[in-house]
């Protein structure tokens, strides 16, 4: 007899439906399997065997063709354990067939018949659903990642036994808590807030900025000045997470395994903060079937780099495409694999080897020390970073009043007031935030009156700007604008534009100016 029955596979962090046929009929035993698939599927027939034997189930001696279509897709892990025991047993007259075309399968068979987590269990429900399926069946401990997807039915499994019984009308499966709610409004469980920081103004406010317009962000000064602190942060003024922005992100963790029970999904924006001695390949994702890296697992959220300079060379210019593309692609001879990669970059570092430059009081490099230690940093690189905030040592007065700054919760309300502005200028485009606009998008969305442009015309001249300079300075500007709900850019708001980029030439001007 022939049967059929519906699973999902995933490539990269998104589902793929796939469709596993059985065919149980006369001639020599045996036990074959079809479908372009990986070691771990092909050892598959061995755990499903002696799953269906342990569960109280006697197979036929007969031969048993299993094909998972499409076959020019690769088939990856052990989540296809449980839709190949279910295709069998319907071709072998054991369960009812009526209704199994509305459901899709997915779990890991134990030798005992256990169903076993699998991850990517929110890819997996959340491509049942685009695919029309009404029911998935998921194991227990994955039915909270994917119970938060509204409009199918995920029902939790513990055993073989149980799922045959219930699809036999026997008995009914156990009853489970209800399903999950999105978590609320972001900012809620951050450890860390804006009002921990004291003093350092002009710091706060670059950061305001850079969270605002997703301007990227290059921290440098001397060491305990408070750059990490900033960064860690920068979360925390970030908008609330939208619906599509929870599910995307949670996404990308639960094909890592990175989700559980208790946090079934993400509710709080990415933070990742990878050690300088990771490799590229960690960072930007990869291995023999492509899984994503660093890049990826902080898209929505932020990447923060700290002592940029002593991560290798070759890690660090990985960044070049997806900070322009806002996405990486991983090839591999089986295929091509694209991860998303929208995220704020931060970094941060010190201005020299002793980290006091340009301080001569205090700082002894030599200025070829200096050059060296700054040419780390590639120009190709530098231009990716549109604000250069400089941090200064904290005075002993500042310290010891201990006064608190502004909340970020404060900070977050203006930020969300300005992205509003953003969104409703670039709708209908491909465009969400300031920092992403082109030349066209420039020349259409900040358009200046005669003054400004005069105004502009002397930064351009006196700081020697390049042409991707001034266009940064009119992205930031824009920004700055916005966060005061201004429609129009004025001086004010490109001098201080102009002040956020100084910073880059009074360290890099002698390397690459």
């Amino acid at each position: 007899m022939y049967s059929k029955v519906h699973s999902i596979g995933i490539i990269g962090v998104e589902g793929v439906p796939i469709l596993v046929e059985a065919d149980v009929s006369d001639g020599l035993p045996g036990f074959s399997m079809v479908g372009y698939l990986s070691s771990q599927v092909k050892e598959a027939q061995d755990r499903v065997r002696t799953a269906l034997k342990n569960s109280g189930f006697r197979i036929p001696a007969k031969k048993i063709t299993i094909n998972l279509s499409p076959a020019d897709i690769r088939k990856e892990g052990t989540a296809f354990d449980l839709p190949i025991a279910i295709a069998i047993l319907s071709a072998s007259g054991m369960i009812r067939s009526s209704g199994l075309s509305n459901c899709v399968f997915s779990g890991e068979l134990g030798l005992d018949g256990t169903v076993k987590p699998v991850p990517g269990a929110l890819s997996i429900v959340l491509a049942a659903k685009k695919d029309g399926k009404t029911v998935c069946y998921l194991p227990r401990e994955n039915r909270g990642e994917g119970s938060v997807t509204t409009g199918i039915q995920v029902v939790g499994l513990d055993t073989l036994k149980d799922l045959t019984d219930y699809l036999n009308g026997i008995r009914k499966l156990p009853e489970f808590p209800a399903d999950q709610k999105l978590p609320g409004s972001a900012g809620k469980n951050y450890d860390v807030d804006f009002s921990d920081i004291g003093g350092q103004p002009f710091l706060r406010r670059a950061t305001e900025v850079a969270a605002a317009g997703m301007h990227n962000i290059m921290y440098i000064g001397p060491a305990g000045t408070g750059k990490t602190m900033f960064a860690k942060r920068i979360p925390t003024i970030m908008p609330s997470l939208s619906f599509e922005e929870i599910m995307e992100i949670s996404k990308i963790y639960s094909v890592c395994g990175l989700l559980s029970g208790e946090n079934p999904v993400m509710s709080t924006r990415p933070f990742r903060s990878p050690h300088h001695t990771i490799s590229p390949q960690a960072l930007a994702g990869g291995g023999r079937i492509p899984k994503p890296g660093e890049l990826t697992l902080a898209s929505g959220g932020v990447l923060f780099l700290d002592e940029l300079t002593e991560f290798q060379k070759s890690t660090i210019e990985i960044l070049r495409q997806p900070l322009e593309e806002g996405e990486i692609t991983i090839t591999r001879t089986h295929g091509a694999y694209r991860f998303p990669a929208k995220f704020l970059l931060a970094a941060a570092m010190n201005p020299c080897p002793c980290g006091f430059y340009p301080d001569r009081t205090k700082c002894r490099c030599s200025e070829s020390q200096v050059n060296k230690y700054l040419g780390r940093i590639s120009k190709p690189i530098l231009d990716r970073f549109d604000i250069c905030a400089e941090s200064s040592p904290v005075s002993y007065k500042d310290l010891k009043q201990g006064e608190k700054g502004e909340a970020s919760a404060s900070i977050r309300i203006r930020i969300e007031q300005a992205r509003s502005m953003q969104m409703e200028r670039f709708k209908g485009t491909r465009i969400h935030f300031n920092s992403f606009m082109k030349k066209t998008d420039l020349e259409r969305f900040c358009c200046l009156d005669k003054a400004e442009e005069l105004f502009l015309k002397q930064i351009y001249e006196s700081m020697g700007l390049s042409v991707r300079g001034y266009e940064k300075i009119l992205k930031i500007a824009r920004t700055i604008a916005d966060l005061e709900g201004a429609e129009k850019m004025s001086k004010n708001h490109l001098a201080e534009a102009a002040g956020l980029r100084s910073r880059e030439g009074r360290f890099w001007g002698g390397i690459y100016g």
